[in-house]
């Protein structure tokens, strides 16, 4: 039989969200077990060089933030335990809630769980991409590092919403020439978007290429910069090569939900729906935070108020679970479901 633990909150990843929900739970005395499948804490976070944007540092590194955060809530009595994957969420007949760690190889019981297990860019997997992505000359977000490539030239896939308004920020805001390819013929995104990006292009001199694909990202000699990228017609089937500062990548995310299917309920895409006010889920005693819950802005400040706000709550439904409510759309909560 594995080993069964007993603790007042389970957190479900170590992500900002999850850090911050382990501070706030640990400092007022409760017992805390943080659990991340990988062997590091951070989520996605941990791999960016560079931060900006978050208040009270000017500048610092992922694992720099990540290290200080793991450490305050290690000092208030939170337990983290890597290599750890929830595997499944069980609830007992008492109420309490069960999670598997990887496949069976132990047990944890708690009065609650929240669950930050974020959620991932959606990679291409093209040759290049990840050794760029390492050294920091392939992005994901406009918004946390747009400012880096002033002047620049810069290389934009995607043709969704989300591709659509992130390239004309970088071109209006930052870059000093910005080229973006989409695979289609016609963009996905709103048509009213879809005309900005048109006025933007003719405004800011942008190049945007359909349907265009991009085949790979070639290393300068020292690996640290981009020396070219190659681009395919496919209409033509014919390659060339551009020469750019940066590529960034607007093809998606995809939340690391997938195994909790049947606990909470998610829309089709797999982000948990909630209460965003209190960020309760469809399941009592199960909140959500950070970039796995629908409407998440996916922004590393707000991931950590998504935690704070879950801690919060955990506290109010640990004085009285009976006040659980699930607020539906129709009562007025729109927002998040």
């Amino acid at each position: 039989m594995p080993e069964t633990q007993e603790y007042d909150l389970i957190i479900i990843g170590s992500g900002p969200a999850g850090l911050a929900a382990a501070l706030y739970a640990a400092r007022d005395r409760y017992n805390t077990l943080v659990l991340e499948k990988n062997a590091l804490p951070g989520g996605q976070i941990l791999f960016t060089e560079r931060i900006e944007n978050y208040p009270g540092h000017e500048r610092i590194s992922g694992p720099d933030l990540v290290e200080t955060m793991r450490r305050q809530a290690e000092t208030f009595g939170a337990k983290l335990k890597m290599q750890a994957g929830a595997t499944a969420i069980r609830r007992l007949d008492d109420g309490r809630l069960e999670v598997e760690v990887n496949a069976g190889e132990s047990l944890h019981r708690a009065k609650a769980i929240i669950l930050t297990p974020g959620s991932d860019y959606r990679r291409l997997g093209v040759p290049g991409e990840e050794e760029m992505r390492q050294a920091g000359k392939v992005s994901f977000c406009a918004t946390c590092d747009g400012a880096f490539y002033r002047g620049k030239h810069i290389l934009t896939v995607g043709g969704g919403n989300t591709a659509v308004e992130d390239t004309i920020y970088l071109a209006t805001r930052f870059a000093g020439k910005v080229t973006m390819v989409h695979r289609r013929t016609e963009f996905r995104a709103q048509k009213v978007l879809v005309e900005e990006l048109n006025q933007a292009a003719k405004d800011k001199g942008m190049d945007i290429k359909v349907p265009y694909v991009l085949e790979a990202i070639v290393p300068a000699a020292d690996a640290q910069q981009i020396d070219h990228v190659v681009l395919r017609n496919l209409d033509t089937d014919k390659t060339e090569q551009l020469r750019v500062d940066g590529v960034f990548l607007f093809v998606g995310m995809v939340p690391n939900t997938g195994w909790l299917r049947g606990v909470v309920e998610m829309n089709e895409h797999g982000y948990i729906a909630c209460d965003c006010t209190t960020l309760k889920t469809s399941a009592p005693g199960i909140f959500v935070a950070g970039d796995c819950r629908q409407q998440a802005a996916m922004q590393l400040a707000t991931a950590c108020g998504d935690g704070v706000v879950a801690s919060m709550m955990f506290k109010e439904y640990i004085r009285n679970p009976k006040t659980w409510r699930k607020t539906m759309p129709e009562e007025g909560a729109v927002e998040g479901w």
